[in-house]
């Protein structure tokens, strides 16, 4: 009875999916060059050469980071997680604009500086231990670190309380609501994909790598043989790219670890060395990357005629996160397109030609790190 009727009924309800506003469609980011080249191809062949050239040159790219070392890459991982919750608040913010929400952008970015400032505050007291005993002003700061984010935090969560306005409370709520959720899926996951990459670098890469060749085996298989349509949330999956996707993936993560488990800068726990202010990647290598013969089963010796066979421990843990990346990682993409389903967008943003936004590759990576993480601490330590 103490709600004015005006503020009961002029609130947006988003109970049906009818009443969420439209967002502009992403224009066509394509290069003009490439554009010309494939002017006389059908659509489906221009994206798969779009597709195809960018996938290329986003690998290239990876694996030059990969050259640069440790620090490159968690660079990269925090790039890309700005940049996840970016698009992601984006459209909250493009939906929501016409309601004039006050402070809505400005307490979302606010908010993703103190989850960043706690979890990589947590990171530098566990890992830069050395670093930190030298320099008395960090010492304060990582002796109080909680208690610092917690009043951030604070700050921020009384910004967003002074911030309500009458007719508009219901749906800042719901804004303040998507923002913790997208920091969920973003921060958390990528303060544990850091964390993998601590434990050695072949923990990172071959997640990282198993989901991208799952994503590429799944469209190849897809494009060429795809009849059978897999989930209704994603009409051009089929059951011959996620059948075709699953074996090439297997197959690939047991390869490709077969050859990191024999470098030491793959393998060897990242480390930082204060003596020469630069991450370390020198070890004995453990038990998981030595060389030991197994016997063949029974049934397989019939087929391969091999008796036993020599392989490094890790690599049956890499059938396990291939498998992971095959049959659940994709649960990632499909979650990411009911998400898009129910705003109406065909892609998170434009950024890459051909792919979308960078939340587009990399929704299932999110939920590969998770299981990375839980993996090695339930079965490796």
């Amino acid at each position: 009875q103490e709600v004015d009727l005006d503020e009961r009924f002029g609130e947006l309800d988003l109970r049906n999916d009818s009443d969420i506003p439209d967002v502009p469609p992403s224009t066509d980011s394509t290069p003009e060059i490439l554009k010309r080249a494939l002017s006389g191809l059908s659509a489906r062949w221009k994206n798969w050469w779009i597709r195809g050239i960018l996938t290329l040159a986003m690998i290239s790219m990876f694996f030059l980071i990969i050259y640069l070392g440790s620090f490159m890459l968690m660079l990269l991982v925090l790039s890309i997680q700005v940049k996840c919750f970016h698009e992601i608040i984006t459209i909250g913010y493009r939906v929501y604009h016409s309601y004039d929400l006050p402070w809505f952008r400005s307490l979302s970015w606010y908010f993703l500086l103190c989850v960043n400032y706690f979890f990589y505050g947590e990171t530098v007291a566990d890992y830069f231990a050395t670093f930190v005993q030298r320099r008395e002003q960090l010492q304060f700061l990582i002796r109080y670190h909680r208690f610092i984010s917690f009043a951030l935090y604070l700050a921020g969560f009384c910004m967003f309380v002074l911030s309500l306005v009458k007719k508009h409370y219901r749906l800042q709520f719901y804004m303040f609501a998507w923002t913790h959720v997208t920091l969920l899926i973003t921060v958390t996951q990528s303060h544990l994909v850091i964390q993998n990459l601590f434990e050695g670098m072949i923990w990172f890469l071959v997640p990282i790598s198993s989901v991208i060749c799952n994503d590429i085996t799944a469209y190849i298989f897809g494009f060429f043989f795809g009849r059978t349509p897999l989930i209704k949330l994603s009409p051009k999956k089929t059951w011959e790219g996620f059948i075709g996707g699953f074996f090439s993936t297997v197959a690939f993560g047991f390869i490709f670890s077969y050859f990191l488990a024999q470098h030491q800068y793959f393998v060897c726990p990242v480390e930082y060395n204060s003596e020469t202010n630069r991450f370390v990647t020198e070890c004995e290598p453990s038990e998981l990357f030595r060389m030991k013969k197994y016997s063949v089963p029974p049934l397989l010796q019939a087929v391969l005629g091999w008796e036993s066979v020599n392989m490094y421990p890790f690599q049956m843990h890499s059938i396990a996160l291939a498998t992971f990346a095959s049959l659940i990682g994709p649960f990632g993409g499909f979650f990411a397109s009911g998400f898009k389903r129910a705003f109406k967008i065909k892609d998170f943003a434009d950024t890459i030609p051909g792919h979308g936004g960078i939340m587009d590759r990399f929704d299932c990576q999110y939920l590969m790190a998770t299981f990375v993480h839980v993996y090695i601490t339930s079965f490796i330590r």
